[in-house]
């Protein structure tokens, strides 16, 4: 697809015409199918090209629709399913798969979370810089309390040993770095699933540890769902989906749920509600009133 993609830019260069220009980008769709994103990509693509490289005037591109991108239901699991997959899981990538679910957390915002997010005492976890650079609230499942405080608990020896070894430092947000380098050996700035290995950052020479790895967890949410035969394309992220869904199902305020997943625009979370409306949730078949 990369290299069919490069050769028609090619020819787009190449062709001085109007209309074969914009052909270009509409074959991008009739022809080779691709995604919104893609063609709103190569649009943005020629668009630099002409106008920075190239030095030309680009009005023809200028007055281009850019793709709009078609809106799909999301993947939503049963309570059943859930419970399925979970069981299907061990560990630490169990333990993130419930925060996923639990909390409604996406992947990168569980794996990122600091020993500070994390709140017993309020049942609470503070997501922060999340999607569109904010911070949230959102709940703790008392149901994993217990789990979690035995993870941490073998984090906090880990990071002992961190310590006693000469290393136990963090990445730090940028600003905070430069305001207080010292408190990225501090435990409350360390990461809630920190990664088996450490490493050596290359600029300051520090021995550090990330947060586990996104693919680790992806791979086990797979693994998960060919073992427990669900025949849905589920993903880290329908959790997510899932946990929205069976709020809005359980009569929590749509409102409430909004804050919770972090959504600016209420109508982003109203697709949900078209999820319950789906199949029989919502309305009955007429077949069923013969």
């Amino acid at each position: 697809m990369g290299e069919r993609l490069l050769v028609r830019v090619r020819r787009a260069i190449r062709v001085r015409h109007y209309s074969r220009r914009t052909e270009f980008l509409s074959n991008l769709a009739t022809e080779l199918g691709v995604s919104a994103s893609t063609q709103n990509q190569a649009l943005c693509a020629l668009l630099f090209l002409y106008r920075e490289v190239l030095g030309q005037r680009v009005g023809w591109l200028d007055g281009l629709v850019r793709a709009k991108r078609s809106t799909r239901l999301p993947v939503v699991l049963t309570p059943d399913e859930v419970r399925a997959l979970l069981g299907d899981m061990d560990g630490v990538v169990r333990l993130v798969a419930g925060l996923l679910y639990g909390s409604g957390l996406r992947l990168m915002e569980a794996l990122s979370l600091r020993i500070k997010d994390v709140d017993f005492a309020r049942s609470e976890i503070t997501v922060r810089a999340a999607k569109g650079s904010r911070d949230r609230v959102t709940m703790l499942p008392a149901v994993l309390v217990p789990r979690l405080q035995a993870h941490l608990s073998v984090v906090a020896h880990q990071h002992q040993a961190d310590l006693a070894a000469g290393a136990g430092w963090v990445e730090l947000p940028r600003a905070y770095a430069r305001k207080a380098p010292t408190a990225a050996r501090e435990w409350k700035w360390q990461w809630v699933f920190p990664a088996t290995r450490r490493y050596v950052d290359a600029r300051t020479g520090e021995h550090r540890r990330h947060h586990l790895h996104e693919t680790a967890v992806q791979r086990a949410v797979r693994q998960a769902v060919q073992t427990s035969r669900i025949p849905k394309r589920a993903t880290c992220h329908t959790f997510r989906h899932s946990f929205a869904t069976h709020l809005l199902q359980g009569g929590s305020d749509i409102r409430t749920v909004q804050e919770l997943l972090g959504h600016r625009d209420v109508r982003t979370t109203m697709i949900y509600t078209h999820v319950l409306n789906r199949g029989g949730l919502g309305v009955r078949s007429p077949m069923d009133t013969l």
